[in-house]
């Protein structure tokens, strides 16, 4: 990604592989996957703990759910055909969405939006402020090498984005050396309210990010809630809850 658009290397190309389809950008790096015959189903295990907001937060057909980064389509499609959710999504390769639509069954519903232009930018226009319950943020180029967008400036402006309570959920490379920098960004913009989950498929690590009244829910209430989300949602949400849990034995809340 440069500042002036999408490069040759952003081109994007397709390969298939028992059943499923996947998005590269002219590289064997894989940026998004749909099972061909479910595909509202979210495929790799990150993009599933993308939805761990889930866990904290109910959407419904008032609520504005925010993807920085389209890939394959696959949080745009499940939280559309999971959710009454509106969603808006930002993606700064034109090339991509129509791929998406072309080849990865986009959507077409008056509940959803697609932006082309670059997340840090369209983070500061005044329709994208204050509204988000969740955003979900995975931009990576065709490299694949950490974050396209890492600042403390840009991670301030997805907690701007949040409603007045609202969670982020943002893709990271925990064995790279972008990981702590922007562990350290996301920190600080939310005041450390922040929860990691643990590393799957190559290395991506899904951090989440609290804005709004501090959380304080008890350890059963909150498996509970796990629960019902992986009953509702198809989603391993008890395996995400346990993860969370697990650097507070002795206490009997989850606090955030």
């Amino acid at each position: 990604m440069s500042a002036d658009g999408p490069s040759s290397d952003d081109i994007p190309t397709l390969s298939e592989l028992d059943g499923i389809r996947y998005l590269h950008l002219g590289t064997e790096w894989v940026q998004g996957a749909m099972r061909l015959r479910k595909p509202d189903e979210l495929v790799l295990a990150y993009t599933q703990q993308m939805m761990a907001w889930l866990l904290f937060l109910e959407p419904d057909r008032d609520s504005h759910v925010g993807v920085l980064g389209l890939g394959a389509g696959s949080l745009l499609r499940f939280t559309l055909a999971r959710t009454r959710a509106q969603v808006a999504t930002v993606e700064w390769n034109p090339a991509v969405t129509s791929m998406c639509r072309a080849y990865f069954r986009l959507p077409e519903t008056s509940r959803s939006r697609i932006d082309h232009e670059d997340a840090q930018a369209w983070l500061g226009r005044s329709r994208n402020i204050g509204i988000h319950m969740a955003l979900m943020v995975d931009l990576y180029d065709a490299s694949a090498q950490g974050p396209v967008r890492d600042s403390a400036e840009f991670y301030q402006g997805c907690y701007r984005a949040l409603d007045d309570a609202g969670v982020m959920t943002v893709n990271l490379f925990g064995e790279h050396a972008s990981y702590p920098r922007n562990m350290a960004n996301i920190c600080k913009a939310f005041g450390g309210r922040v929860l990691e989950l643990p590393e799957v498929d190559a290395g991506n690590r899904v951090v989440l990010a609290f804005k709004g009244p501090v959380l304080q829910v008890s350890v059963a209430r909150f498996l509970e809630r796990a629960q019902d989300v992986e009953s509702r949602y198809g989603l391993p949400a008890r395996r995400w809850a346990r993860a969370l849990l697990a650097g507070r034995r002795g206490t009997d809340e989850l606090i955030v």
